[in-house]
């Protein structure tokens, strides 16, 4: 097997996982953040308050970008086996 050809679908792999995850982890850090400020704003310093919206918007990302997230990692896989099969025969 070709050094170059492992190389590039270790990039690409790291690529999708970073593409894939981004949305998920920007809308935690952004909703973290919102209420971070409107803890300090009204002064309730309760820990467990952060939890549920970064649940809710977790989930509400997943509902809508699961489908544009399973396409991304199903073309990657095909591209993985298309690697395979030249590689292999």
């Amino acid at each position: 097997m070709n050094q170059s050809i492992v190389m590039d679908l270790a990039r690409q792999g790291i690529i999708v996982s970073l593409v894939i995850s981004m949305p998920i982890l920007a809308i935690a850090l952004f909703t973290g953040l919102i209420v971070s400020v409107f803890q300090a704003v009204t002064q309730i310093q309760e820990m467990t308050l952060t939890y549920l919206p970064k649940l809710i918007g977790t989930g509400l990302i997943i509902m809508f970008m699961g489908g544009w997230m399973l396409s991304t990692l199903v073309t990657f896989m095909h591209y993985c086996f298309d690697m395979a099969t030249r590689i292999g025969g």
